[in-house]
């Protein structure tokens, strides 16, 4: 059975500590930080592909549309050619991963964890 679950709000709880983070997984943690201080947005992220390369994005609120900040890294990176994501990470004030970024993340990593990190860099959480 799936440990984690659902709310009523669509998100998912993440009751998996992150444990230590490779470089690799730190840089996405840098990279989403860094997207979402850029524009003052509730929500950065930040993606890696399968062949190494990142993408980060911040959330996006227009009148004509709207996308979160795992969604527009997801974009960059289908749009650049990407088959496969490897990891990610969002950095919000929000204690959950909203499900329908764990739904973007899962269509090309189904494997890729998704760590969630506060605005000072702490990884509180990762959904594997």
């Amino acid at each position: 059975m799936d440990s984690r679950h659902s709310n009523r709000t669509g998100a998912l709880s993440m009751p998996e500590p992150a444990g230590e983070l490779d470089g690799e997984d730190e840089k996405l943690v840098v990279l989403a930080r860094s997207a979402r201080a850029r524009t003052q947005a509730a929500e950065g992220a930040a993606v890696r592909d399968q062949d190494g390369r990142t993408y980060a994005a911040c959330d996006v609120r227009l009148t004509s549309f709207s996308v979160t900040g795992v969604q527009a890294a997801v974009a960059a990176a289908v749009s650049s050619g990407a088959t496969e994501l490897e990891a990610a990470a969002v950095v919000s004030e929000l204690s959950e991963v909203a499900r329908v970024d764990v739904e973007a993340v899962r269509e090309l990593g189904s494997d890729a964890p998704i760590y969630r990190a506060d605005a000072h860099g702490t990884v509180h959480g990762v959904v594997r």
